[in-house]
């Protein structure tokens, strides 16, 4: 676990406890079948014309993915990632949905982030919570601070390899066009959870393209 304290895990549990009964009750929601962590998946989330615009709006603008201790972890993750416009009607409709699925806030929210991953490519273990015992976290502490939930769409299916991988459990989702992957990278009482350590595993054929989305605390600046 990271570090020996917490900052508004009420909060943060309050959160959870919310959209886990929002998620429950809509049945196009599927909760994988693990009490370790909490993990759904919808199919048909993103409409294939929409994967396709977003695939072009990452292709114009992706760079090398970085990580938040970057010096510490070399070729750790090698992705090209991409910050897409956020005015985009795509972009704009695409976390209206998320958003109404979760309820979750979306000033409370990172802008959403393209992700491609071409052959031998890939981002290993890692978990989508701060470390609150790291450097890092007073900057991240001051723009939303712990991330709450996580919410991912694959936007192409992939010929062999680029699974994301849950590492700590049995859990190994492949890639599907217009499918969302959302996980609470916390426990329920608000806290860290160490059972939601995935990896992104490489591409054996073809190329991978997702956008991610992770939501905050607070509201992100």
């Amino acid at each position: 676990m990271a570090g020996s304290v917490h900052p508004d895990c009420k909060r943060l549990a309050r959160i959870g406890s919310a959209v886990r009964e929002r998620l429950t009750a809509d049945p196009s929601v599927q909760r994988f079948p693990e009490e370790r962590a909490e993990i759904y998946a919808v199919e048909g989330f993103l409409h294939t014309d929409d994967c396709a615009r977003l695939i072009g709006l990452i292709e114009g603008i992706a760079r090398p993915s970085g990580l938040v201790d970057e010096a510490d972890w070399p070729q750790y993750r090698t992705s090209y990632s991409s910050d897409i416009d956020v005015h985009d009607d795509t972009v704009r409709a695409l976390d209206d949905s998320i958003a109404a699925l979760t309820g979750l806030r979306l000033d409370c929210s990172e802008s959403l982030q393209g992700q491609r991953y071409r052959c031998g490519e890939y981002f290993h273990e890692h978990y989508d919570w701060f470390d609150t015992s790291a450097e890092y976290w007073r900057r991240e502490s001051e723009c939303g601070g712990q991330r709450s939930w996580t919410a991912m769409v694959y936007l192409n299916c992939v010929e062999e390899g680029g699974s994301t991988d849950f590492t700590r459990m049995q859990i190994s989702v492949p890639p599907l066009t217009g499918s969302l992957l959302l996980w609470n990278n916390l426990c329920p009482d608000g806290t860290p959870n160490p059972w939601t350590m995935h990896a992104a595993r490489p591409v054996v054929r073809g190329v991978k393209y997702v956008v991610t989305k992770w939501f905050r605390t607070r509201r992100w600046c």
